[in-house]
């Protein structure tokens, strides 16, 4: 997959738009974040209900964001913990970076994943919840081992790839990325401790 380089990132995929930025935090701020979040943060491992039957994830998660950004995904209702203040400046971060490369986002929650090592995955899917709206925008940033997001598309009219996700970068899924693509995160062998934290808009309920 061929990228192109812009002011403070790569464009991955003009369309739908896919913009990886590196150097997010900046070092010693990006391995700090690591590990703080990893010993104050109360990681949960919920079951999911598919086909009919409930499955552990894979992996531990949090919920936070402000709080009506309640969230519903396979069958089961979320409601956010309150923003851990480096959370909250994680966040802030990444308004600064989006909005410096003329992409400008606001995201009122997050979804944190914690996968000890490589056998921790996620499976194929899209965000695409009715509460992220149309054509939502998802920025995922990714501390610890470096791993790949392995994109498909749901027409399969092109070959899937990979998107390499080193530690301390920035993912913008842009708009049309959750409607015509899905990803996920594949086991890999020899892969140490990692956390992503994928950010996104709730919409409020009605």
């Amino acid at each position: 997959m061929a990228s192109t380089t812009f002011p403070g990132g790569q464009s991955l995929l003009p369309d739908p738009p896919l913009l990886r930025f590196e150097a997010l935090l900046g070092e010693p701020a990006a391995h700090t974040a690591l590990v703080r979040l990893d010993a104050e943060l109360e990681w949960q491992r919920p079951s999911l209900r598919l086909y009919g039957r409930e499955h552990p994830i894979p992996r531990r998660q949090v919920w936070m964001g402000d709080p009506d950004a309640r969230y519903r995904y396979s069958g089961r209702d979320f409601t956010p913990e309150p923003w851990h203040p480096l959370v909250a400046e994680i966040r802030d971060a990444v308004h600064a970076r989006l909005d410096a490369a003329g992409v400008p986002a606001t995201f009122n929650s997050v979804l944190l994943n914690r996968y000890a090592a490589g056998n921790e995955r996620m499976g194929w899917h899209s965000d695409d919840e009715p509460e992220l709206g149309d054509d939502p925008l998802v920025a995922a940033v990714s501390l610890g081992a470096e791993r790949p997001l392995r994109f498909r598309w749901k027409d399969g009219d092109a070959a899937a790839f990979n998107v390499w996700l080193p530690h301390d970068s920035l993912l913008l899924m842009g708009a049309g990325v959750q409607r015509q693509l899905q990803h996920a995160l594949l086991p890999r062998k020899r892969r140490g401790l990692r956390i992503s934290l994928t950010f996104r808009q709730v919409c409020p309920p009605p």
